[in-house]
């Protein structure tokens, strides 16, 4: 079921994301909903389908950039693999573990960016694309980390809700 309701979901956060969030930068940077929900739905402890969404969402936006594909795919499926390592292995504290994860992949997912550009022929300086638009999205992203995940979390408890043993 997640994963059927994943596909609408994951569609209307890129159509939010191209629409709206796309025209608020900071510097150059933008904040990515995609990331900050993929990384939020892998910390809940109760949700099975947390690489399935990750691959869904790598899919969906590499089908709309100008990146090549798998670039998205790799940042994606990374951010939802450092969200279950964290998860259960690190921290006890979810809030933490999402900050952390977001961070993390945030900075994996521009340095990628990065990478993949300049084999491909785009040479981009690399203290500029940090200090222009991975620094600053990292940023909003960090910023937008709590209420997403809040928002998830509900989210999740209302499609898998915890299981009551009565006596």
């Amino acid at each position: 079921m997640a994963i059927l309701l994943g596909v609408p979901i994951l569609m209307a956060l890129i159509m939010l994301q191209t629409a709206v969030v796309s025209t608020l930068p900071l510097l150059h940077g933008t904040a990515d909903l995609i990331l900050l929900v993929v990384v939020a739905w892998a910390m809940q402890e109760r949700v099975p389908a947390s690489y399935e969404w990750a691959v869904m969402a790598g899919l969906m936006v590499g089908a709309i950039t100008a990146v090549p594909f798998y670039v998205s795919l790799a940042g994606y499926t990374a951010a939802a693999a450092m969200a279950r390592l964290l998860r259960g292995r690190v921290w006890q504290t979810p809030l933490l573990a999402m900050l952390m994860t977001v961070f993390l992949a945030s900075l994996f997912k521009h340095g990628v960016t990065w990478g993949v550009l300049s084999v491909i022929g785009t040479p981009l300086p690399m203290l500029d694309s940090l200090n222009q638009v991975a620094l600053p999205a990292t940023l909003l992203n960090l910023l937008l980390a709590i209420p997403v995940y809040a928002l998830v979390s509900d989210l999740a408890k209302s499609i898998y809700p915890e299981e009551v043993n009565l006596p």
